[in-house]
This record gives structure tokens, sequence and C-alpha cells, in this order.
């Protein structure tokens, strides 16, 4: 059986989760893969999450942080370069799950940290989970990967990943925490490149054969032109927003001129219904808001877009009250909107 060892030492979430996808899809389903790769500062959700539900994604924006849509399952987790992340592909014949925990647990052991199964998905020392794993299989071919937390930024998990407490009324996977802990509190001196080069020591162990390991930098998108379209692919925003289950966003304010009521149906991140309740008296302008929104991403830039573009319609009105109403409008619900 045919060994191989990838490690990145790309921090780019989208470059590291589309060669999992590019490792999964074109690799050799034949040999027995291990990668290794950590982020940069990155919340990942699973293929079914809501990432408005699930984080603050305005804050990442203001703070940097990479919104990544993973292929598979699972919950929203955050990575910094606190975080070592693996991957294991092996034939689906040959595929034992349980060996590629015990490859993790044997390199912490050599790291003098004894670890143990809990569960399917995690990994704990004593009653504190230091990993969690998901799971991808085809016909041919199964896929682990998982997360251990070396020395993750555990405020920031709580700053990301605490959803807005807005009425978002969501459909998908929500996230369920647990009580976590960094290695580095059972052996301060473990580091990325040491706990990595331990589950390399381990797989090899587990296979009975060592392997030269290929570094992957940015150059591999040139020499991989399929590795570039799955990279191309997870940077996109139609993927990381627009893949999101159907959801309900339903806000109201008082403005001078009169309340609003507005009821915002997205699906695949589209505003695909929109309903205000409204006692204005400038029926005109309620009318002219829902179909400027309607059709329209459930961004920021898209909305001020629509209704700048409505300020420049004739008035309903005077062109004074309809500008300033507009104005209102939209400073309001771009204030609101989780994006």
């Amino acid at each position: 059986m045919k060994l191989r060892i990838l490690k990145s030492s790309v921090t780019n979430p989208w470059f590291n989760l589309a060669t999992e996808d590019w490792i999964f899809q074109e690799l050799d389903a034949h040999s027995h893969t291990l990668f290794l790769w950590r982020n940069s500062e990155t919340v990942v959700i699973g293929r079914s999450q809501n990432p408005w539900v699930e984080c603050k994604t305005d804050k990442m924006a203001e703070d940097g942080v990479y919104l990544a849509r993973r292929q598979s399952g699972g919950g929203a987790v955050f990575h910094d370069l606190g975080n070592t992340n693996f991957t294991f592909l092996s034939p689906k014949d040959g595929y034992d799950q349980q060996a590629n925990f015990d490859i993790i647990i044997n390199a912490l052991k050599k790291l003098g940290i004894e670890a143990s199964l809990s569960g399917r998905n995690d990994m704990q020392v004593g009653d504190r989970k230091i990993s969690g794993s998901a799971f991808k299989h085809a016909t041919d071919r199964s896929f682990h990967h998982g997360t251990l937390l070396v020395n993750a930024n555990m405020q920031k998990l709580g700053d990301y990943l605490n959803p807005h407490p807005l009425k978002l009324q969501a459909k998908g996977i929500k996230s369920v925490r647990s009580r976590v802990a960094n290695l580095v509190e059972f052996n301060d001196n473990i580091t990325h490149e040491s706990l990595s080069q331990a589950i390399i020591e381990a797989f090899c162990d587990y296979y009975g054969k060592t392997v030269e390991i290929e570094e992957l930098d940015e150059d591999s998108l040139k020499q991989e032109p399929h590795l570039n379209r799955y990279y191309e692919q997870m940077a996109d925003w139609d993927w990381r927003f627009g893949k999101t289950p159907q959801f309900n966003h339903h806000i109201e304010t008082r403005f001078e001129w009169g309340i609003i009521d507005l009821h915002l149906e997205v699906a695949q991140a589209i505003m695909t219904e929109v309903v205000i309740f409204s006692d204005a008296l400038n029926v005109e302008l309620i009318e002219a808001l829902k179909q400027a929104l309607t059709g329209a991403k459930y961004t920021v830039d898209a909305v001020t877009s629509r209704l700048n573009d409505l300020k420049q319609q004739p008035a309903a009105g005077s062109e004074s009250s309809w500008i300033t109403q507009i104005t209102d409008f939209e400073q309001w619900l771009t204030g609101q909107m989780v994006t």
C-alpha cells in the first residue's frame, strides 16, 4: 500500500480546504494519504449551515477574519494559527477510522499527552475536548478530517461564534458548543511544528514505512490546475454565502414618517420575498422599497446599491422627502443586517 504525506505552508483557509477537496476528488484512492495544515483566523462552517446565524460576519469582516464553508457537514469552528488540522484519505476497502484516531492519540502520547476517543467524532484529555472530526465517503475512498486545539485563542472563538441576537429563524444545522482545552495546557512546549512531526511519525509507524513529505505552497495553484479550480470555488461568495439554507429575518422600527415592520425571506442568500407592513402615508414608497429589495443579495453593498438606484427614480411625493425617507430606511436596514 502506498503512502503520501502532504504539508501546507499556506494559512489561507480557502487554499487548504480546496486542497482537501482536491485530495478527496483526484488523488490516488489506493494510497493512504495524510495532509497537515493550519489556517489564519477563520470561521469554518459546515456545508448546511447559515453563516449569519453561526457567527458575527460583520465583526469578522471588520477584523479581517476569513469565512470558509467546507464540503462536509458538522458545526461551525474557529481556526487560527493555534490549530493543527489533519486530513486522512484511504481506499474504501482499507479505511479504518479507529486507526486514524489511534495515529493522533499515539502522536500525542509521543508528546506526553494521554488522549482518548470520546464518542464517534471527538478526542479529549480528561473531560476536556481537544479535537473534533468529520467524515466523508465515496464509492472507492473514505475521508476523515479533524482539528486539534494547540494554542487557539479561546476568547476570539467566543467573539466570532456567538450569533447575533436578532430575529433570525433559520433552517439548517446549528452548532453545539463543548467544553474545550488547548494542548499547551497539558504540554506547554507543544507547537504546530512539533505536533505535525509527531503525527507524521505516528502515521509512518502505523503503516511501517517512511515517505518524503510534499510541501504545498501558493505555487501549487499554478502547478495543479484542478487545485486552482477548487480554490476559486472555496473563495467564491456564492459558495460561502450563497449556499446558505433558507431563513427569515424580521425587524421593525419607527421613523418620524411611519412604522416599518419588515419581513425578509432569504434563500441562497437572495431576498426572494420582501413584506413590509407600515402606517406610512406614502404607500408608493413602501411598494418601491419592496420592489427594490426583492431579488437582491442579502449584503449591505447590494442593499445600498438598490436603494441608491431607487433614490434616482421619479419621486412619489416631494423629492426631498422621498430621498430622506429612503436614506432613513437604508441606514436602518444596513445597520440591522447581519452581514
